[in-house]
């Protein structure tokens, strides 16, 4: 009878850039005997290859992450795993993020501040092929959509970048030149100067300082 038991928990993959939030994460999750906190990552980039490596019931991926961001990583996790799972955590009932989690294909999405409540919920709910938004979003979706907020604007330059722009983007925000990009990425530091040529005719921006000041006004990466 155990062994069925444990073959039913949900398992969860953590990625925070905070290793005492994953902590206590963790700790909040493994009070639940439902659940089982099958590994962790720091990254966006370590969340995709963890995701892919674990096959977890449930990533929970916080929105700010490093090297690629939280949306962008579930993003890359589901072109490679559609039956992967999301759970999107935020500081920010922001319009913006919310739509695009929703449109590359995250299952939940929760505010941090009510962690304790929702997050349990959640992974349950999402585990169970159902949505989970916290109350607060769902209030704020529902006036959003009222007001048209979460339409995608046609003419953001933001949304023609490819999936490999916006991790270009992102780096290059977190001031890293083409050869660690490069690395990073795992290709060519040409191949990285034409995304970033690229990216930034699309973007109409020509500095770095643009692009970073670009970034943080897309909630890539925080202000320091």
């Amino acid at each position: 009878m155990s062994g069925t038991s444990e073959q039913k928990k949900i398992r969860v993959l953590l990625a925070d850039d905070h290793t005492l939030v994953r902590l206590g994460f963790r700790r909040l999750l493994e009070d639940d005997p439902r659940i089982e906190v099958v590994g962790e990552a720091s990254t966006g980039l370590e969340a995709v290859k963890e995701c892919l490596r674990l096959k977890p019931n449930v990533t929970v991926m916080d929105v700010s992450m490093p090297e690629i961001g939280g949306i962008e990583a579930t993003a890359e996790i589901l072109k490679s795993f559609p039956e992967a799972r999301v759970v999107i955590l935020s500081m920010h009932a922001n319009p913006a993020y919310i739509r695009k989690a929703i449109e590359v294909g995250a299952k939940g999405y929760i505010l941090k501040n009510a962690i304790q409540v929702d997050l349990t919920r959640a992974i349950i709910a999402v585990a169970e092929g159902e949505a989970y938004l916290s109350p607060a979003i769902s209030s704020l979706v529902l006036e959003s959509m009222k007001a048209g907020a979460l339409v995608g604007a046609a003419d953001d330059p933001y949304d023609r970048l490819t999936l490999r722009e916006k991790e270009v983007l992102q780096l290059i925000a977190q001031s890293k030149s083409n050869k660690e990009i490069a690395v990073l990425l795992d290709i060519s530091v040409n191949t990285v100067a034409v995304h970033r040529a690229h990216l930034m005719e699309t973007l109409g921006l020509h500095r770095t300082a643009e692009l970073v000041l670009y970034a943080v006004k897309r909630g890539l990466i925080q202000p320091s």
